[in-house]
């Protein structure tokens, strides 16, 4: 009798095969990564699907695990949506900061670099972006987006101590261009331009700011 048959054998004799063949088809209750493989399939959901789509019960059925292991990660659904905008954040700013070093040295150059990856984040993940910014998600807003806001703050304060950005208060500055850049995302996804056009506004965007002459 081969070590696989005698396995079945004792499962039979000890009356234990309805727990054996149990153990054989239940869904694994854990995997390696598995918060990380459920983010990234509650992104995908959120950005093909909608917020509305998303629940920890179907991201565990997507995700091939039981239905209660995704709770081990996540408390329950605000949960979920807290740690999505939080790694929002963390991929927008690391996208940023990734644009503006390969910009080289030329001011203008890497403003440039940090507006067109802020922008082309926002239209191609306009669902994500929408919740990184929701109130519903004020408790991981401060956390998650220091790194973000930090990045741009910094590109800010290096225009201003170069006299190539207006002077006043940079933080003013920095809500003014975040507004101006989610309203060129916003008008590309609504369709109000066409997205061959970004870019061209991006542009303009950054020329108007190095002016100097903004109030």
């Amino acid at each position: 009798m081969t070590p696989a048959c005698a396995s079945v054998d004792n499962y039979v004799v000890n009356g234990n095969m309805g727990a054996m063949m149990s153990g054989m088809t239940e869904r694994p209750y854990h995997h390696g990564h598995l918060r990380a493989a459920l983010l990234d399939e509650a992104e995908r959901t959120l950005r093909e699907q909608g917020i509305d789509a998303l629940s920890l019960r179907d991201l565990a059925r997507q995700a091939g695990v039981s239905h209660a292991a995704p709770r081990r990660h996540f408390a329950d659904r605000q949960a979920l949506l807290d740690a999505l905008a939080e790694a929002g954040f963390t991929r927008l700013g690391a996208e940023v900061s990734a644009a503006i070093d390969g910009a080289g040295t030329d001011y203008r150059a890497r403003l440039q670099a940090a507006a067109t990856a802020y922008v082309r984040f926002a239209t191609a993940d306009a669902a994500l972006l929408q919740l990184m910014f929701s109130d519903k998600n004020s408790k991981a807003l401060p956390r998650a987006a220091v790194g973000l806001f930090a990045t741009v703050s910094d590109l800010i304060d290096q225009g201003q101590q170069a006299g190539v950005l207006p002077p006043g208060d940079p933080d003013r500055l920095r809500l003014l261009l975040v507004a101006t850049l989610q309203g060129v995302a916003a008008l590309t996804i609504s369709g109000g331009v066409a997205r061959g056009q970004a870019d061209a506004l991006i542009t303009d965007a950054v020329t108007l700011f190095t002016r100097g002459d903004l109030p």
